[in-house]
This record gives structure tokens, C-alpha cells and sequence, in this order.
């Protein structure tokens, strides 16, 4: 048998994107941390108090910064006892905070908006410097929106794509000061509440959009239905499964859990089922990379049959009590070499071997006792006896 194709470790990726994660959001911090220290002084001296507001909205940025680093370390920890599905929601929850903070973002600048509008009369004399300031806030903050946007799509990581548009809103925010400063300089005042008021608006679209892709995540959302249509393709076209039903899924952060009912021949062995379901599972890892586990339940029956099956089932006899019954049958213990039970359709289907020289009943004889047997015994289907040869 050709060996297997080899799987990374999950643990090894978790570790290896979370360090990823890491270094993209470092560059992050860096940029915001200049910029903020940047718009503070100048916007000071220059009486430029807008330019210090957006100071104050880049501060925020680096809050979320560090929220990211802190939500991409804990995010990579292995299952443990209290987490046996890992910690991979940190990055949704993050995800979903850094959303509503947009949201609080895009409403603060459509009130600004709104205020600046009747005020615009008292706003202090500017410097032109405030300009240049407010133009490498924008040009630094749309470098960072670029970088760790790819970043994220890179990593799939939905966390630092929030993260992303954060850096884009603070961006947006930048080019409203520029107007604003450029425009006041100009003679045309209006123009900062007048785009500030759309920023906003576009800002907390964004921030609506991320916080309910987050929330969706939280409550366990499948796949779309073209993605599912691959995943269900890929698993019955696995060599075994005769069927597939009961098909889940869900996301965690960047990986999807995924539970799929297959079902197979019901008399092929235990360990063949088994070797079938983890076929299953190495070909959806191979074909669907993003899925990070998956649960493979094996079955015999389609289960728009299971409730009643499982109904029946609880009066159906155990193997000890199969044994019992066959004895009667046959009138006597007799060496049994192996019993094979089939469970199907809410009835019982026996076959016994024996060895090649035990005494059973001739096959006349057998086959009365047997139908006769049957008609007593309804939850029973068939039973077969079959001599074993010793070779």
C-alpha cells in the first residue's frame, strides 16, 4: 500500500499564523503609535484641534492593535480539558468588538458631522502645516489598511481584516481632517462636516458588516450552500460510502468543524466502516484545506428511518440474548466460532459458524425449527448457519 500523503500539525500551523498575526499587527502599532504622537504635536502648535481629535481616533486603533495580539496568542492555544474545540472563538470575539467599535466610530463622525455644521464660524485660524500632517496621517493609515489587509486574507484570519478596516475608518478619518484643514485654508469651511458625514456613514456600514459576520460565527452559521455542495461531493465520491446525510457544519475563527452521517454497506465488518470513515477524512482535508476536523459517524441506514429505528431497537435483543435464543434452537450449546449481527430496519438478521464437525441438526431438520422459530420471534428476519472448514 502506497503510503499516505502527510498532514501538518495543527498545532505547528496555529503557532506559526498566530506569530504571522503577530508581526503584521506589530507594523501596525509602530505606524499608529507615530502617527499618533505626530497629530498630538502638531495639531497643538498649528491650533489644528481636529487634527488632535484624529489623534485620539488613532489612539483607539492602537487599543485595538493590542487587542488583536492578545486575541491571536490565546486564539492559537491547543484544546485543553475546558476547550476541547480549542480557543479559536478569542479571534471571533475580537473580531466582533473591533465591529462595534466601528460602529461607535461611524456614528461619533456622522455627530461631528452634524455639530461642525452649526459651528462652523468658530473654528480657531489654522497653519498650513496641520495640512502636510493630516496628508502623511492619510497616506501612513491607507499603507497600514492595504498591508494588513492582504495579511489577513493571506492568513484567513476575519480578525485582522477588522482590524484592517479599522486602519481604514482612522484613514478615512485623515482625509476628513485634510479636507476640512484644506478646505478651511481655501475659504470653504464646509467641506470637513460635509465629508465627514459620508465617511461615517460608509464607516459604520463596515462596522455593521464585520459585527455580523462575527455574530453569525458565534451562532454557528454553516457554510454557503456552493461550498457545501463541494463538501458533500468530495465525501460521496469516496470509495465506501453508499450515502450521505445529516451534513454540519460551522466556522471557528479560521477553521471550519464539520460533521457528516456516511453510510455504507451494512455487512461489511467494524473495521472496514472504520477504515471508510477515515478515508473520508483524509480526502475532505486534502480537498478542503480550511476544514480543520472532522466527524465521521458511520451508518447502515439513511437516517429519515433512524427515529423509528431507534424505537424498535430498544426491544430488539443483545448479542447475549441472540446467544440464548440460537441454543434453543438448536437445543443445546454448541462451540460457536463467531456470531455476526445485522441490526436493520428495526430487525435482526443472525448468522452462525460453527466448526466443520460440529453436531448440528441435519439441514431438514434445521430449516423447520428455524421457520418455525422465526414466526414465534417477529423481531428476528433470518438466521443462517454455516459450517467453517479448518484450514
Amino acid at each position: 500500500m502506497s503510503p499516505l500523503p502527510s498532514l501538518s500539525k495543527p498545532s505547528d500551523a496555529s503557532a506559526e499564523r498566530a506569530r504571522a498575526i503577530r508581526n503584521i499587527t506589530l507594523v501596525g502599532v509602530a505606524i499608529n503609535s507615530s502617527l499618533t504622537l505626530g497629530q498630538i504635536v502638531v495639531g497643538l502648535w498649528a491650533n489644528a484641534f481636529s487634527l488632535v481629535a484624529d489623534a485620539m481616533h488613532t489612539l483607539s486603533d492602537l487599543v485595538a492593535d493590542f487587542m488583536v495580539l492578545t486575541a491571536g496568542k490565546q486564539g492559537a492555544n491547543p484544546a485543553d480539558i475546558d476547550h476541547p474545540y480549542g480557543h479559536g472563538r478569542i479571534e471571533t470575539v475580537a473580531t466582533l468588538v473591533l465591529g462595534v467599535s466601528l460602529v461607535v466610530v461611524g456614528i461619533g463622525f456622522l455627530w461631528a458631522s452634524g455639530v461642525r455644521l452649526q459651528t462652523m464660524g468658530e473654528q480657531p485660524p489654522l497653519h498650513p502645516v496641520a495640512f502636510v500632517m493630516a496628508l502623511v496621517s492619510l497616506l501612513g493609515k491607507e499603507f497600514l489598511f492595504r498591508y494588513t489587509l492582504v495579511g489577513g486574507r493571506r492568513l484567513n484570519a476575519p480578525m485582522l481584516e477588522a482590524n484592517a478596516w479599522h486602519a481604514r475608518s482612522d484613514a478615512a478619518s485623515s482625509l476628513v481632517v485634510a479636507i476640512g484643514i484644506g478646505g478651511s485654508l481655501a475659504g470653504y469651511p464646509f467641506l470637513e462636516p460635509l465629508a465627514a458625514a459620508v465617511v461615517g456613514f460608509l464607516i459604520l456600514r463596515m462596522g455593521v458588516l464585520q459585527s455580523w459576520h462575527a455574530l453569525r460565527e458565534l451562532i454557528d452559521t454553516g457554510l454557503p450552500g456552493e461550498e457545501l455542495v463541494r463538501l458533500r461531493q468530495t465525501i460521496t465520491d469516496t470509495p465506501g460510502v453508499t450515502g450521505l446525510h445529516e451534513l454540519r457544519t460551522r466556522r471557528m475563527a479560521h477553521r471550519v468543524l464539520c460533521d457528516a452521517h456516511v453510510q455504507v454497506d451494512p455487512r461489511i465488518t467494524v473495521s472496514e466502516g472504520h477504515y471508510i470513515s477515515e478515508s473520508v477524512l483524509l480526502a475532505v482535508h486534502l480537498a478542503h484545506p480550511d476544514i480543520g476536523e472532522v466527524l465521521v459517524h458511520v451508518d447502515t441506514e439513511a437516517d429519515d428511518t433512524e427515529r423509528l429505528y431507534a424505537e424498535r431497537t430498544e426491544r430488539l435483543p443483545d448479542r447475549t440474548a441472540v446467544l440464548a435464543d440460537l441454543a434453543s434452537l438448536i437445543g443445546g450449546h454448541l462451540p460457536l466460532q463467531r456470531l455476526q449481527l445485522h441490526y436493520l430496519d428495526g430487525r435482526i438478521e443472525a448468522e452462525a459458524y460453527f466448526p466443520a464437525d460440529a453436531p448440528l441438526p441435519d439441514a431438514e431438520t434445521l430449516k423447520r425449527r428455524v421457520d418455525a422459530w422465526l414466526v414465534e420471534r417477529p423481531c428476528y428476519r433470518g438466521v443462517a448457519f454455516y459450517r467453517v472448514l479448518g484450514l
